[in-house]
């Protein structure tokens, strides 16, 4: 089977997915917690559970890492990466803005991905080599040329973690020296908006391979660029991820090299600044 049949397959279960977890959004299930501030719905269990169920029946020999805990045979070759609602807390809200995500990497490389947004019907597509799709026409990354002009996103993790306290600080610079930043709560999708040239970068600490392993596919494929914060080849679980257009990508490192190491461009607000 060659890489663009692991895409249509894909594609189709997540779909199936995909209206799983919309007839649960309409009904508004109960909120559960793996944690403290870690959110799961039984749409999220009922969602993998059906991922699983059709990638088992026609990919037998792959391995398999799903966010709710499927793991099985991870050490394959061909592994499938299962987020089965990226943006739980939007949807366990009513916020309609989450998908379904699958990514499959061979031997580490991630070769395919799809994402799918059930509300508002989009299904991004992409498979190494063969560029990005939006409901099967090509996409491509913006051709914004700098920051200064530039739309970008990040995310916040949903546990409380030191990083969301550093992230203040490059949300608070960015938005401050650019068009603005959105925090929209799906990292899937967010990688997709750089992919189709919604936005002209995103950034975030601490995502899991599932979160990201579908969307910077899409990115690299759409002619954008990936990486770490600091510049080396971004490792799927790896402690940060920026993405952009490519043409941005230089210029943004540089700054979050200035944040790391404590040196703001905007004075931050002190209290009573606005008073």
């Amino acid at each position: 089977m060659n890489k663009s049949d692991y895409v249509s397959v894909a594609a189709e279960i997540v779909k199936e997915a995909g209206a799983v977890v919309e007839h649960y959004y309409e009904r508004r299930p109960e909120i559960e917690y793996k944690g403290k501030s870690d959110l799961v719905t039984v749409a999220d269990r009922a969602s993998e559970k059906l991922v699983v169920e059709k990638l088992r029946a026609r990919f037998p020999n792959h391995g398999i890492i799903g966010e709710e805990g499927s793991n099985l045979d991870i050490d394959a070759d061909y592994c499938w990466y299962i987020d089965p609602i990226d943006g739980t807390t939007n949807f366990a809200h009513g916020y309609p803005l989450f998908n379904v995500s699958l990514g499959l990497a061979y031997k580490g490389e991630i070769v395919a991905g799809v994402v799918y947004d059930p509300i508002h019907k989009e299904c991004f597509t992409a498979e190494k080599g063969s560029g990005a799709y939006l409901n099967n026409r090509k996409i491509q990354v913006s051709s914004t040329p700098g920051i200064e002009q530039g739309l970008f996103a990040t995310g916040f993790p949903s546990a409380r973690r030191p990083e969301i306290s550093l992230n203040l600080y490059f949300f608070h610079q960015v938005s401050m020296l650019t068009h603005g930043t959105r925090r929209a709560g799906s990292a899937a999708l967010d990688l997709c908006f750089v992919a189709c040239g919604r936005l002209d970068g995103f950034w975030e600490f601490g995502l899991n391979s599932w979160d990201a392993a579908a969307g910077i596919l899409m990115v690299t494929e759409a002619g954008g660029t990936v990486s770490d914060m600091h510049g080396s080849p971004y490792q799927l679980g790896g402690v940060d991820l920026v993405v952009t257009n490519g043409s941005v990508h230089g210029e943004l490192l540089e700054l979050f090299a200035e944040l790391f190491q404590g040196k703001y461009r905007v004075p931050l607000p002190v209290a009573g600044a606005w008073e």
